[in-house]
């Protein structure tokens, strides 16, 4: 005899879907065109059509917490070849949305970074935080900012004082990494049960040892985008999202590079031009820049792709990023010293801003996917 499934449809869970880009989900009579045409779908239990028909039923339940749906890399195969244009690609997007939502601690500050109305608001916090943390360093003797020196201007921190950024950035991004370290937690726990009811693992108990030598497993896959070989429609998103990956990985060394000769080997800036740190800097930037560009013109391509704010909102961060960094080396190095220390507290701001709200934002995708990838591999699903 078949199992039975009481099924509680939730209808605001259905909304919020449609909102965030799936709202042709209901166009979907479950052909299971999309599970065929699918090119990277595991041959056990494959995606998206089961996740199209829990959808349209409401059945959050059945989605928040499977892996699936991050194991689809939303390379447009299943849309294009939906005979309905049901477009199962964007609403296995928009379900990713509601699920980093769902994960993500505190809710309303997941809400304000899905918000355009809040983004102003967003922007402002770091700028009083600077601002506050700013007049508390000079009560104790620390001047953080500093217009007059222009005639010696050579480095950054000349304008604004090392401790400031140190004393909130490090903060923020801790707050990031326990945000992070709360969802996953329950998202680990809620994919596995939900593995294990619907027969996708024979794996009582997550074995820590084993899932760690799964993520290592995965880690080079990620890194060279394979899964984006096997697609059809969108392959040469790969180019960009390499580029905005690698950007970000180089950018990461060279932080932990300039902080550990700051703080450990006592060297303060400014660097030569012609030292490797400073070169993997500048190349991270421009690949920030250039991936960001490729993202933005793939995207106005893609005229029968579903495009939101929440897509949008991390473009525009990458960009702004990348180029208000590089433009804050230039600037300097042309002496421009008003004009570089004005581009360097805005590209401060939006460091800020990456650390605090990525958690909330698209980019967590690069978390919970790679997660959900490894206990793919974990549990032998092929």
């Amino acid at each position: 005899m078949a199992d039975t499934y009481r099924i509680e449809p939730d209808m605001n869970f259905i909304k919020e879907v449609g909102k965030l880009g799936g709202q042709d989900l209901k166009k979907c009579f479950q052909c299971a065109t999309c599970s065929v045409a699918c090119p990277i779908s595991p041959d056990t239990k494959p995606f998206p059509r089961k996740e199209m028909i829990a959808a349209s039923w409401g059945l959050k339940d059945k989605l928040v917490g499977n892996a699936d749906i991050w194991l689809c890399h939303n390379c447009g195969d299943c849309s294009t070849l939906c005979p309905r244009g049901a477009k199962p690609g964007d609403a296995l997007a928009a379900i990713r949305s509601y699920t980093i939502m769902e994960y993500a601690t505190p809710k309303a500050l997941a809400k304000a970074v899905r918000d355009p109305k809040m983004l102003p608001v967003l922007f402002a916090v770091p700028a009083a935080i600077f601002l506050v943390v700013g007049l508390v360093l000079k009560l104790f003797g620390i001047h953080w900012l500093n217009f007059g020196i222009e005639e010696d201007f050579v480095w950054q921190a000349q304008y604004i004082n090392n401790y400031l950024v140190d004393v909130i950035m490090i903060p923020t991004a801790a707050f990031a990494v326990g945000v992070f370290a709360l969802g996953l937690k329950r998202f680990l726990g809620d994919i596995h049960q939900n593995a294990v009811v619907e027969g996708k693992t024979d794996k009582e108990k997550i074995d820590p040892v084993g899932f760690i030598k799964a993520l290592g497993r995965v880690i080079p896959s990620i890194l060279k985008h394979e899964k984006f070989n096997d697609c059809t429609e969108n392959r040469e998103r790969s180019t960009s999202h390499m580029m905005v990956l690698f950007g970000f990985i180089g950018l990461l060394i060279v932080t932990g590079c300039f902080f550990t000769a700051e703080w450990v080997f006592h060297i303060e800036g400014p660097y030569s031009q012609i030292n490797p740190i400073k070169w993997l800097g500048n190349a991270g930037g421009v690949a920030l820049i250039i991936g960001s560009l490729l993202l933005i013109k793939n995207r106005l391509a893609k005229k029968d792709q579903v495009s939101n704010y929440w897509d949008w909102y991390l473009v525009g961060l990458v960009l702004a990023l990348g180029a208000t960094g590089l433009l804050t080396e230039m600037t300097r190095l042309g002496g421009l010293a008003g004009l570089s220390v004005f581009l360097y507290i805005i590209h401060l701001m939006l460091v800020w801003c990456l650390f605090a709200y990525t958690p909330f934002s698209k980019l967590a995708h690069l978390v919970y996917r790679t997660v959900a990838m490894a206990y793919n591999e974990y549990a032998g699903r092929k």
